[in-house]
């Protein structure tokens, strides 16, 4: 139990700067939508690319914002080891853009499942069902997993030989209360939004935040602490 707070307590105060940045970032582009009129052709046109090019959009925007840029920030700063540039970029792409597919589809889903009102309750639901039923039961598991996979450099024997309880009893559990100090508030943000905009504002918050984390790390950085839903 001890270990287990020392390593939640570890990704609070990882995640707090960058955190706040992204609540920040949300705030304005929520505030912007609502209340600044001259926005409004810009919000319609990313709508419009949005409803236009569908699944392929999340998994194309997802895939730069949450992976690509991140990874040639890493790179640049001489954060990735030798040799292994293309296999970590490769899983950094490809991670994240089934991350966006999943993403837009879990948005879908609860826009059938909560409908698509923007009320607190409406909102209120979704961040719910997101952080307690969608986080734990699939998306922190089978993160936590593909990212033990990378850090084993890959190598099937090496990862069935770190396949062990403490993936789930200690790091699953950090990443779980890391990710809810700081995508409760920032969902709700997203939330906030009307269903066609919901994908874009996380994209770019979810770049803004694992730049920061990127910056903030001293090595090569845990980016699924970015975003676990």
């Amino acid at each position: 139990m001890k270990e287990l707070t020392r390593m939640c307590a570890r990704g609070v105060r990882a995640n707090l700067i960058p955190g706040v940045a992204l609540q920040a970032i949300g705030l304005v582009v929520v505030g912007a939508y609502y209340f600044v009129p001259a926005t409004s052709g810009f919000f319609e046109f990313v709508r419009d690319v949005k409803l236009e090019y569908g699944y392929w959009y999340s998994a194309v925007t997802t895939a730069v914002f949450g992976g690509l840029i991140p990874f040639l920030y890493i790179y640049a700063t001489g954060r990735v080891k030798k040799g292994s540039a293309l296999a970590i970029g490769a899983f950094f792409v490809f991670a994240w853009m089934e991350k966006g597919i999943e993403v837009d589809f879990l948005y879908r889903f609860q826009a059938v499942l909560f409908g698509d009102a923007a009320n607190a309750a409406t909102v209120a639901k979704k961040v719910a069902f997101d952080q307690f039923v969608y986080c734990p039961l699939w998306s922190a598991p089978v993160t936590a997993i593909l990212y033990r996979w990378k850090d084993c450099d890959f190598s099937w024997a090496r990862f069935k030989r770190s396949f062990d309880r403490e993936l789930f009893t200690l790091h699953i559990p950090s990443v779980l209360v890391s990710t809810w100090m700081v995508w409760i508030p920032g969902t709700a943000f997203v939330y906030s939004m009307p269903s066609d905009l919901q994908l874009p504002l996380f994209t770019l918050v979810l770049c803004f935040f694992v730049l920061l984390v990127s910056a903030l790390e001293k090595d090569e950085p845990q980016i699924e602490v970015g975003r676990n839903a």
